[in-house]
Formats: structure tokens, C-alpha cells, sequence
């Protein structure tokens, strides 16, 4: 997997190396409905100013009064309050189906790396500076707690259906939504079959609490005909995780025709599916469904809409899930958050891979060196051939993000490495004057677009920069004494070194100490060092010849 390295030592650099959780027989790496909340509000209260939990809606038994006390609807918004919007929406949910163990602990594992990787990590500090982040862990905790006993629980726990008692009862969740609900043979209407629809489009309170909740955090962006397209410029991204089959899966799940954003939402699949090894299809590609979360979502508000079929098993191994979901996904949902601003246009466009920049601080005035590689090839093509175009530019931005109203963003360009934009995938690189900037951390923000005009996402880094640090450079006797007065130094940390001695120009530099490298040639007013000194060094100076 192309992103599977790096991310397992994220896993190891964040903890994310199998966790014990130990109340799930056989299990040990998913979190309980109960220790998932718990969790949840402990990042609330070591993160107070990213991370907020509050309280959506109930489960079956809870608006039952008199049963089990059941379970609040919770949702974990991550954002900066402090940094205002308008900001576009990633909601992740999960738990629709009971039985998909690994879902709700992806869903978690996201949030904490989020939060974990703030300070320290440009695209996530972005990412929740400039977009919200809700998680939706358990969309069906009621059957979940029941699915976490071993059996292989699906739908909710409403004891109207099948038998109060019967293991079959409730209604299917992800058949239960009002948009084509019950119309075209995806559900089922006999009320002990996994696929039960329910007696009414959205008759399940939680289903009820979910359609309220996307209707509140996004805006209802393409008209109810069937045929008609939201905008391209359609802002927000849902990703729903279920089990199993590896697939990414977008709308229609009713009908085998494309949605009007079929296409887009096609390329992004393409996209998300190259970035963890799954397959992409449309959803009635997998198996026909009606009244599902992506229908409705799509079909109902207009946003891009997409689940992620996770790993094999419905049951799935905790080896497998540390070691292969966990780091193939991750780079998929932070894709699916950085898009989350046009996902229509952006996943068109081409990534920036591979930005590098010198590593530690940077002194004020210096020349930076900007690289990176510009790919608009990343797609997974097993189920079709995505257009890819040539790269027709690529540029960086100080600080302020192209997006930007207030202050207005500065686009300085990047040349392609070889000469001329001209290829699919282009090396680019820069030199950034830091003249200008104000000591302490910036946040570089570069992005590229095509020849068809697709602005690919934004990636970033971050850079310190720190004033020039003085070295005076001490003389000591030579084999024909000690050039003096000695000379100062100007520093700059990682890059060559120039300095100036006001020695006498008739005695050449042989060698320099504290170091950790050397002048190179035979410099008598003017050299340099290639690498940062200690805080004093020393020459010994010789006669010419």
C-alpha cells in the first residue's frame, strides 16, 4: 500500500499499536459503547479548545420509557472555535449495523490522531483550523451493546418488530431513511429479516435523530428532482464506516442509474480507493439498496457521500485491524477532510506529495528551498480508467490559505524542476525569501492545478523561523602564528555559512575546529562552513606561499 509505511509509524509514533481495552471477549482492541463515551469525554477535557460532546438525540430504549435506560446519541465536533468560519463539514458515522465491530474504534482512532497530531502536524492543524470534524461513533448503540455479547446483531432493538424477545427483532437502520425509502427491492417488509425497513420511512428514533442532524449541520444544496446535480462547488463530505468487503461506495444504492454528481463522486471514490487499496463502486454495484444514509444524504441535501466497506469480517480480528485498517484508512478520511471544501472540483485535481522542507528552524533573512511532487495520477483504476491531465501549475502560499476572504492569500509560484509543466506527475521546487516573516512558526500551504483547471487539495508543512545566531571565532597559534583581531560569524543553522575576517590578506585559512565541517580552499579574507559551528571555533592561519 502506497501509504501504508508512514502511517504505521504514525501508528508507533501515536500510540496507535494495539490498545487494551478488555471488555469485549476476544477483542481487546475496540472500545465498549461505554469506554468509546468515555474516551471521548476525556478528549474533551485534555483538548477543551478543539474538541466538544454533546448530545443529539436518543436510542429506541432510551425514548422507551419504562425499558433498559438504552442511550444517548452522541456526537464529538473537532474545530478550532477560535479561528471563525464559514467552515466546511466532514461527519463521519458509524455503528449503523451492530455488528461492525472495527467502525466506531476507526472513527475514535481518527479523532485522536487528530487531536494528538495539532501542534505538530501542518495538514491536521489546517484541517481543524479551517473545517469541523463530527463523529457520529455509535448510530445504533442499542444493538451494539447486544453485538458486543458475540451475537451478530444488526438492526436496532425496537420490540414492536419480529418478537420482543426474538435475537431478529428491530428494524435495519441503513434501510430506514426517508429518501427512496422502501421503493425498488434494496429492504425487506417482513419484520424478522436482517433488512427490515421498518413500517415507515424514518419510523426509528435514532434514524429520526440522524436525518435531523445532517439537515442541521448541512445546507440543503441540490433540488429534490431526481435528475437535478448539486453545484460543483457543493461544500461537506460524508464518510460512513461499515463492514465488510474493502469497497468505497457512493450513491445510488436504489437504482443502477448514475446520480447527477455520480461522476464527481465516482473520481473522488477512484481517489479514496487508491489511497487504501479498496475497490470503488457504486453502491448498487455492491448489492441494491433503499432508504440508505448515502441515498439520503446525497439525494436529500446534495453532499458527497460515500462508505467505507471495512476490512473482511464483520467480526474482524484485532491484528487485522491494527495492522492493516487503521493505517491504510487513515490517509483515505484525512483525504476526505481536506477535500471537504469543494469535493466535487478537488478530487479532479492533483496532489502534492512528498513537500519537503530542511528540517529544525530556519534564520530570518534566510533563503528557504521549497520541493515537491505534483501527481495527478493517483487513482485506483480497477474498475475503470479516471482522465488524468498534465500539471499546469503549482503554487504556495505564507500562512494565509488560498481560501482566505481576510487577509488576502498571496499565490507565489513554483517552478517545474525539469523546466516546463508538461507531464502528469511534476517535481516542482521554490526559494522562499524569509526576510519578511516574523520570528517563531509558520504554516507553508501548497497546492496545484491541471490543465482542465482542477485545483487538487492543499497540503502543508510548518517551518520555524529563529534569529541568525553570532559565533565568534576564537585564534590560536598556527605553525606561523595566529591571525588577529579574530573574526565573527554570521550563522545560519543547516545552510553554508558565509563570514568575513579582518585578518591580514597575506595569511590563508588552513583549517578550522569546533566545527562540523571545514572551510573549503585556501580563503583568506572570505570562506565558508558547511555546517553549523559550536558556540566558538578556531583557525590557525599559515603565510602564503
Amino acid at each position: 500500500m502506497v501509504t501504508r509505511v508512514i502511517f504505521i509509524f504514525l501508528m508507533i509514533s501515536l500510540t496507535f499499536q494495539e490498545a487494551v481495552f478488555g471488555s469485549i471477549p476476544g477483542y481487546s482492541c475496540y472500545r465498549t459503547v461505554e469506554e468509546t463515551y468515555d474516551a471521548a469525554q476525556t478528549l474533551v477535557a485534555n483538548y477543551p479548545e478543539l474538541a466538544t460532546w454533546f448530545d443529539i438525540g436518543d436510542s429506541w430504549e432510551k425514548s422507551e420509557p419504562g425499558g433498559s435506560p438504552g442511550y444517548d446519541i452522541m456526537v464529538l465536533l473537532l474545530t478550532n472555535g477560535l479561528v471563525v468560519g464559514p467552515k466546511p463539514k466532514l461527519l463521519v458515522t458509524a455503528g449503523l449495523e451492530a455488528r461492525d465491530y472495527a467502525a466506531p474504534e476507526l472513527a475514535m482512532r481518527l479523532a485522536e490522531h487528530l487531536l494528538q497530531g495539532y501542534d505538530t502536524d501542518a495538514d491536521i492543524n489546517w484541517i481543524l483550523d479551517h473545517h469541523e470534524i463530527h463523529f457520529l461513533f455509535f448510530a445504533n448503540p442499542d444493538g451494539r451493546k447486544h453485538a458486543e455479547t458475540g451475537l451478530s446483531w444488526v438492526k436496532n432493538t425496537n420490540e414492536n418488530y419480529c418478537s420482543p424477545t426474538s435475537t431478529d427483532r428491530g428494524a435495519a437502520l441503513d434501510r430506514n431513511f426517508s429518501f427512496q425509502w422502501g421503493c425498488c427491492g434494496g429492504s425487506s417488509g417482513s419484520e424478522c429479516d436482517q433488512t427490515y425497513r421498518g413500517p415507515m420511512s424514518a419510523s426509528e428514533p435514532e434514524t429520526q435523530t440522524l436525518q435531523s442532524y445532517l439537515r442541521s449541520i448541512f445546507d440543503d444544496q441540490r433540488d429534490a428532482d431526481l435528475l437535478a446535480a448539486a453545484s460543483t462547488d457543493t461544500t461537506g463530505v460524508l464518510i460512513n464506516l461499515q463492514a465488510y468487503g474493502e469497497n468505497w461506495l457512493w450513491p445510488w444504492g436504489f437504482s443502477t442509474t448514475m446520480a447527477p454528481n455520480g461522476l464527481a463522486m465516482q473520481t473522488m471514490g477512484r481517489k479514496l480507493s487508491y489511497l487504501n487499496g479498496y475497490t470503488p463502486s457504486q453502491l448498487v454495484g455492491l448489492y441494491p439498496v433503499d432508504g440508505d444514509l448515502l441515498d439520503f444524504t446525497y439525494g436529500d441535501l446534495g453532499v458527497s457521500s460515500f462508505t467505507a466497506m471495512l476490512g473482511n469480517n464483520f467480526f474482524q480480528s484485532c491484528t487485522t485491524f491494527e495492522e492493516t485498517i487503521v493505517p491504510d484508512m487513515l490517509p483515505a478520511l484525512l483525504y476526505g477532510a481536506k477535500v471537504a471544501r469543494a469535493p466535487y472540483q478537488m478530487s479532479s485535481g492533483p496532489d502534492i506529495r512528498d513537500f519537503s522542507l530542511p528540517t529544525g528552524s530556519i534564520a530570518l533573512g534566510s533563503l528557504l528551498p521549497l520541493s515537491a511532487v505534483v501527481d495527478d495520477t493517483r487513482y485506483n483504476n480497477s474498475a475503470g480508467v479516471e482522465p488524468t491531465q498534465n500539471i499546469a501549475t503549482a503554487e504556495f502560499y505564507i500562512d494565509t490559505p488560498p481560501w482566505s476572504t481576510a487577509p488576502t492569500p498571496i499565490p507565489l509560484s513554483l517552478t517545474a524542476s525539469d523546466g516546463s509543466f508538461d507531464e502528469t506527475v511534476e517535481a516542482v521546487e521554490a526559494s522562499m525569501d524569509t526576510s519578511s516573516l516574523s520570528l517563531g512558526k509558520h504554516i507553508i500551504f501548497m497546492r496545484a492545478v491541471d490543465a482542465d483547471n482542477n485545483w487538487g487539495p492543499v497540503t502543508a508543512q510548518f517551518i520555524k523561523v529563529v534569529e541568525p545566531a553570532t559565533y565568534v571565532v576564537t585564534a590560536t597559534a598556527g605553525q606561523h602564528g595566529a591571525i588577529s583581531p579574530a573574526g565573527t560569524i554570521q550563522v545560519t543553522h543547516g545552510d553554508t555559512l558565509n563570514f568575513t575576517l579582518t585578518a591580514d590578506p597575506s595569511y590563508r585559512i588552513d583549517k578550522v575546529s569546533g566545527c562540523n565541517g571545514t572551510l573549503t580552499g585556501n580563503i583568506y579574507i572570505t570562506g565558508n562552513i558547511t555546517a553549523p559551528c559550536a558556540v566558538s571555533a578556531s583557525f590557525t592561519a599559515f603565510p602564503w606561499p
